[in-house]
């Protein structure tokens, strides 16, 4: 399925000696420019009805016409009534505090029960954008906050800001081991080249970057805040495992559960029937498309990670008190 979309304006004056593709993207906003650069290379958008290489340069005066079809990416995604834990919502876009164990896109094996058909079902207006307005992704078992856009220039301004890296995700993470300051990892992550489904730092990978500070200490655990700069896939699993401190629960780059000396029956038990990662996306930070002020949310911790850091709290004060 498709949209028809139509369109038309008139170059102006101080645009006059830009390239076609960047007139396009100055004069039809809403739309990515990797958008228009496919339209214009089909012969989709057109200089006074001709068509034009993108790289050459306009007089000013022209009319530049728009008609091209724009795919739906979710025509197949049906509609399904799933709750949401909806943090914001306005005419522009929604935020979405997403659970562990939701599924993000339809895929094999799951094109239902997703978040993608619980949005085409509260903002139906969704159905005509790419991936219904997600403009970024949780893994299935991380929870956390999610933004997502209700039109397209409210989607052509989110991704905009997710690669300029002006988009703030932070999110709370459990990993093994005691971390004594924070740091940065930049390391390019890529496809593990002996299992396709895992991710790996590789020389050859794309440029990912992860900044993290310490938030709590356990006897044999550290809480960090990360912070992203890029959102490759795994990325944060990937490199607090690449410096050896892999997330808690992790049932890809985990490892065996650590557990530190002393650990009573509780916390073995809370540690080994920690089935997920240990990860949640706390904190959203964005530019808003509509008003362009700065807006902040925030999800708490969801219980499983509140009852694990529970556990291990009681063991490490438990602990301090012995050794006092």
């Amino acid at each position: 399925m498709s949209e028809r979309i139509e369109r038309s304006a008139t170059v102006p004056d101080d645009l006059r000696g830009e390239r076609f593709d960047r007139v396009a993207a100055a004069l039809f906003p809403e739309f990515s420019r990797t958008r228009l650069q496919s339209w214009i290379r089909a012969g989709q958008i057109t200089v006074n009805g001709a068509r034009c290489k993108p790289r050459e340069a306009l007089l000013g005066g022209e009319i530049i016409r728009v008609e091209a079809a724009l795919e739906r990416d979710d025509a197949q995604v049906e509609p399904e009534a799933i709750t949401l834990d909806i943090v914001h919502e306005d005419e522009d876009l929604l935020v979405i505090n997403k659970p562990a164990g939701l599924v993000v896109h339809p895929g094999a094996g799951n094109r239902a029960g997703t978040l993608q058909n619980a949005l085409l079902h509260h903002a139906p207006e969704t159905e005509r954008l790419p991936r219904a307005g997600l403009v970024h992704r949780l893994d299935k078992d991380t929870s956390g906050l999610l933004v997502v856009a209700r039109t397209l220039q409210a989607h052509k301004a989110l991704v905009d800001q997710l690669q300029a890296r002006s988009m703030g995700r932070e999110y709370l993470a459990l990993v093994a081991g005691t971390m004594t300051a924070g740091g940065e990892v930049d390391a390019p992550i890529g496809r593990d080249p002996r299992e396709r489904k895992r991710m790996a730092v590789r020389e050859d990978g794309k440029p990912a970057v992860t900044g993290y500070r310490v938030e709590e200490r356990f006897p044999a655990h550290t809480l960090v805040r990360c912070l992203l700069q890029t959102g490759r896939t795994h990325q944060i699993r990937v490199h607090m495992a690449h410096i050896r401190h892999p997330l808690v629960g992790d049932p890809v780059y985990g490892g065996r559960p650590r557990l530190p000396k002393g650990a009573d029956d509780a916390l073995r038990a809370a540690l080994s029937g920690f089935r997920r990662q240990a990860l949640h996306a706390q904190r959203l930070t964005l530019t808003h498309p509509r008003s362009g002020e700065s807006e902040t949310w925030a999800a708490p911790l969801p219980a499983d990670m509140e009852a694990l850091l529970a556990v291990l709290r009681a063991h490490r004060d438990a602990r301090e008190g012995r050794l006092s």
